[in-house]
C-alpha cells in the first residue's frame, strides 16, 4: 500500500475519535478554546508519529496523549499562577465580562462555593476526586497511586460527588425566593 493509501485509512480511522476526545478534553479545561486547541495538537502530534501504522489500539493511544497534554496544560496553568503570585486570576474580568458583571461575579461565586466545599472533604475523598475529575486518572492508577483498593477509590469518589451535589442543593434552594 503507498503511504498516501496508509495516511488517508489512518486519517478514516481516527476520525470518529475526534469529538470523544474533544468531549474529554471539554469536559476536564474551563476554556472551550483550549480544548479545542489541545484536541488538535493531538491529532497533529498523531500524524507525525513515524510508528502510528504499529499502534495495536489507537484509540487507547490518542486518548493518553490527550492525558499527557492535558497534564502538560494544568503545568503551564500552575507555573504561570506562581510565576505571577501577586496577580489573582480570579480577580481580573475576562474581556467580555467586563460589559456583563453579573456572569463574572455569579462564576466567581460558584468558584468559591467549590473552593469550600472540597475543603469540607477528607483528604483522601478529596485527592481520589481530584485524581479522577482533574487529572483524568482511572480509578484503577488512582488505587495503586494512593495505595488503597479500587473499590475504596470508587467509594471515596462517590462519597465526594454526593456531598458536591448534596451541598450545590442546599446552595440552591437558599437562593429559591420564599
Amino acid at each position: 500500500m503507498s503511504r498516501s493509501k496508509t495516511d488517508s485509512a489512518s486519517a478514516d480511522s481516527v476520525r470518529g475519535f475526534y469529538a470523544d476526545i474533544l468531549h474529554f478534553l471539554r469536559k476536564r479545561t474551563d476554556n472551550a478554546s483550549d480544548a479545542a486547541d489541545m484536541t488538535q495538537d493531538v491529532f497533529t502530534q498523531w500524524f507525525d508519529y513515524r510508528d502510528r501504522a504499529q499502534v495495536e489500539q489507537p484509540r487507547a493511544f490518542l486518548f493518553q496523549m490527550a492525558r499527557n497534554l492535558l497534564r502538560d496544560h494544568w503545568r503551564r496553568q500552575q507555573v504561570r499562577s506562581k510565576a505571577r503570585p501577586e496577580e489573582n486570576f480570579d480577580s481580573e474580568p475576562l474581556a467580555d465580562e467586563q460589559h456583563e458583571p453579573l456572569p463574572a461575579a455569579q462564576r466567581l461565586q460558584r468558584l468559591e462555593q467549590l473552593k469550600e466545599v472540597l475543603a469540607q472533604l477528607s483528604p483522601r475523598r478529596r485527592e481520589a476526586l481530584m485524581l479522577h475529575r482533574f487529572e483524568g486518572l482511572s480509578q484503577a492508577q488512582i488505587a495503586e497511586r494512593m495505595g488503597i483498593s479500587v473499590s475504596m477509590v470508587e467509594k471515596h469518589i462517590a462519597f465526594a460527588l454526593l456531598h458536591c451535589k448534596q451541598h450545590l442543593q442546599r446552595e440552591k434552594g437558599k437562593e429559591q425566593p420564599e
